[in-house]
């Protein structure tokens, strides 16, 4: 492909290059697009992105709604059937700030103020649209072959939310409509997976901007769930030497000061409020009320190493933009735990958090993650508490410690926490980019700004290394991955519901309560559907909405010979047996968390 540079000469495009210029291209046609139907517009910036490419946009009080984006994509069309050139021109400061004053650009006026005095300012033109780009881009507009608009949300001028929410247009691009096809597939595929929908089919968890925006509210059969995720951890942990503690979701400032977080954490935190003279923050993590419980007394290396854990209430103020779900709120609940330990017991409990984190995948069918060292950027003085030989022994005990035993990973820089290196463990959905699901921290600085220590087996007091680590992350997230992961159609042990009793008629009523009550007794979560409905309406919603691992059909036949039909969800395949022989059935795969 052909591209047009900043100075006006034409060259071929490295094809490892080319999506990128489309993308770059397609976000000027964007915004001549969005001029020639909007043109008071004001445009900020305008980027090519990792799969497309958005502008943002001043639309005064104009609020777009989804007709109004086909008509932009339906006029981009039109302008790249018009084969309009790209042209690409340099201006001196002064002429530049003069176009974009007579073009009413405000935005672009302020951008030049920003660079650098002997900076280079260039523009592209095609047709009518003028932009301030460093480029390049395709030579004609009808290079562009394969784009759409994906939507809109809110974006602050540089970023900053002292200034003004523009508007942020978002669209995809590709090098052929095959790429495009098969990117509408994926994202057909993601909304069939995502965990807001099914969470609102299966009443899960619900929002109100009422209430706030990133508050979930988990609904009875979320909370079902939930419950479960939080009775299955903690019985990992209690097996392994876990004392479980409830801490308060408030701290003073002062806390946060001691701890560091206030400091480095400040403005992911809500902000503080005063009460009889005292500042109190909700609390963005729990290390700090951990670190005070194992300050309340005195401690032996007999003791350590000592395992603090909790399922803890969390609150962070995340943009609005960055919310999503339950998978990321304002308010979620950590698996959280604070191991206290002597720098000999580093490597044993380093290995058995691991072990534990793989345990509870294998228990999950969780295959497709990758393992980071995530370690501090020494040139961000301002993120990372400054003691290099602190972060050089940390970096260097971790990464031993997991050479040791043998796990596989890649290092990252400028990923650690602001105290210390982690491993985090970082899963792949079956769509969209991969996060971190577990962690686990070594700290040498908070037991120290903490005043924590233990007497050793020479009678000297030390200080003790601390292991953050979370397994499951937050309930909240590893919820949502679960979810999508498996469209909401849970094992047995995890479904909010795991039989539902589906009689036929009215006929079979007596016999359906009579199932209905044996397997409640047995402790196995069901419900009864005694709506009037044709069966085949009662077994769809059971399998599509519901999920129902289990249904029993409940005809004429089953309350004659006494016994049920079971259909499965999974293999829509229907067997006959005793209630007896099927209740047991059911105790076994809850009992062993079958998947």
């Amino acid at each position: 492909m052909k591209i047009i540079e900043n100075n006006g000469t034409v060259s071929e495009c490295p094809q490892e290059e080319v999506t990128h210029v489309l993308r770059h291209s397609a976000a000027h046609i964007m915004a001549q697009a969005i001029q020639r139907l909007y043109p008071d517009a004001d445009f900020a910036y305008g980027p090519a992105t990792e799969r497309g490419f958005y502008y943002d946009v001043d639309l005064g009080d104009r609020k777009l709604s989804d007709e109004d984006l086909v008509n932009i994509e339906n006029e981009m069309k039109k302008i790249v059937k018009e084969n309009l050139p790209f042209k690409s021109f340099i201006l001196p400061r002064e002429e530049a700030v003069k176009l974009m004053q007579e073009r009413h650009a405000k935005y672009k006026e302020e951008h030049i103020g920003d660079l650098p005095e002997d900076a280079i300012i260039s523009f592209y033109q095609q047709g009518d649209y003028i932009d301030m780009c460093v480029g390049p881009h395709i030579t004609y507009t009808k290079a562009l072959k394969a784009f759409k608009i994906t939507g809109q949300s809110g974006a602050y001028w540089k970023n900053d939310s002292k200034n003004k929410m523009l508007t942020r247009i978002n669209g995809v691009a590709f090098a052929t409509q095959a790429e495009l096809e098969e990117y509408e597939k994926q994202m057909e595929e993601a909304r069939a997976r995502d965990h807001r929908k099914i969470g609102k089919e299966m009443s899960l968890f619900m929002t109100d901007d009422l209430i706030g925006k990133g508050l979930p509210m988990f609904l009875p059969n979320g909370y079902t769930l939930w419950q479960e995720l939080e009775n299955y951890i903690k019985e990992k942990e209690r097996k392994r030497g876990y004392q479980h503690v409830m801490t308060p979701c408030v701290g003073t400032v002062q806390l946060y000061e001691t701890s560091g977080h206030w400091a480095h954490y400040k403005d992911n935190m809500f902000p503080a409020m005063e009460v009889e003279g005292e500042n109190f923050v909700l609390r963005p993590m729990n290390c700090p009320h951990h670190m005070m419980i194992y300050a309340s007394k005195p401690h032996s290396y007999r003791e350590l190493p000592m395992r603090i854990g909790e399922i803890a209430h969390d609150f962070r103020f995340e943009s609005s933009g960055t919310l999503k779900g339950i998978e990321r709120g304002r308010h979620f609940c950590q698996n959280d735990a604070h191991l206290f330990v002597t720098a000999a017991q580093i490597k044993d409990e380093v290995s058995r958090v691991v072990d534990l984190i793989f345990e509870v995948y294998k228990d999950f069918g969780i295959t497709n993650y990758r393992c980071v060292l995530s370690l501090r950027d020494p040139a961000d003085t301002e993120k990372y508490h400054p003691d290099d030989e602190m972060w050089n022994n940390a970096e260097s005990a971790l990464r031993d410690v997991l050479n040791d035993i043998g796990i596989e990973y890649t290092e990252e820089i400028g990923e650690a926490a602001f105290y210390g290196p982690k491993l985090d463990v970082n899963v792949k959905p079956a769509v969209g980019a991969e996060y971190t699901l577990s962690t686990c921290q070594l700290d040498f600085c908070l037991p120290a700004k903490f005043n924590l220590t233990y007497i050793d087996s020479e009678s000297n007091e030390q200080t003790p290394v601390v292991l953050h680590r979370a397994i499951l992350g937050s309930l909240d997230r590893f919820m949502a991955y679960i979810i999508e992961e498996t469209k909401g159609k849970f094992p047995v042990w995890l479904a909010p519901l795991q039989v539902k009793v589906l009689p036929v008629s009215e006929k079979t009523m007596d016999y359906a309560s009579r199932v209905y009550e044996a397997l409640d007794d047995a402790g196995i979560r069901t419900q009864l559907d005694k709506r009037n409905e044709k069966i085949g309406y009662k077994i769809r919603e059971a399998q599509q909405v519901d999920r129902a691992p289990y249904m029993l059909v409940l005809g004429a036949k089953e309350a004659e010979e006494g016994i049920i039909s079971v259909r499965s969800r999974d293999t829509g395949e229907t067997e006959s047996m005793t209630l007896e022989a099927f209740i047991a059935k059911v105790k076994n795969e809850i009992a062993t968390r079958a998947h």
